[in-house]
């Protein structure tokens, strides 16, 4: 179904604001995918805040002209699906993950901090732990100095109130 030119205009208008907040773009072909798979996709990206969406691509080199995401313009061609994210790595850890168990989507290409990312850039990025995962990560590395003094100093303690009882008790039955 063909779009009006207001209708064109909304829809570059929406896409351009979505780049505006997106960090990273990945770009995969659906060709062949079962509405019911792309379905699971679109659910899988909501719940990680990426937004997906099919649309044509003429509409899409329009809305990223002038965005950082304009270094994958060449690579617009075809049956594609976009997914922006807010999160570096939520776009291409959704497509990516989604892909491994559907050979019918294949990875592109996409884009993060103006700089073209190609397929295996896009599933290195997305092998990238989450933001929660090296919060605690780094939280861990950060109390192992902290418990591993106190455990010391406790067993210092704990061998010094051993030490202080025993001649004291050797002092009792004498």
């Amino acid at each position: 179904m063909s779009l009006n030119r207001s209708e064109k205009e909304a829809v570059i208008a929406e896409v351009t604001d979505l780049a505006a907040k997106s960090q990273t773009m990945v770009v995969a072909e659906y060709r062949g995918i079962t509405v019911a798979d792309l379905t699971r996709l679109r659910v899988k990206a909501r719940e990680q805040n990426v937004t997906l969406s099919v649309l044509k691509n003429t509409l899409v080199r329009r809305a990223v002209a002038g965005t950082a995401f304009e270094v994958v313009s060449e690579q617009l061609t075809g049956p594609l699906i976009y997914s922006f994210s807010e999160d570096a790595i939520a776009a291409a850890k959704v497509v990516a993950e989604f892909a491994k168990t559907n050979d019918k989507l294949v990875i592109r290409g996409g884009a993060y901090e103006g700089k073209a990312l190609d397929v295996d850039a896009v599933k290195q990025l997305a092998s990238i732990p989450s933001k929660e995962v090296l919060l605690a990560q780094l939280l861990g590395l950060m109390q192992s100095p902290i418990s591993r003094t106190a455990r010391v100093l406790a067993a210092l303690a704990e061998q010094r109130g051993a030490g202080a009882e025993a001649p004291a008790e050797e002092a009792q039955p004498a």
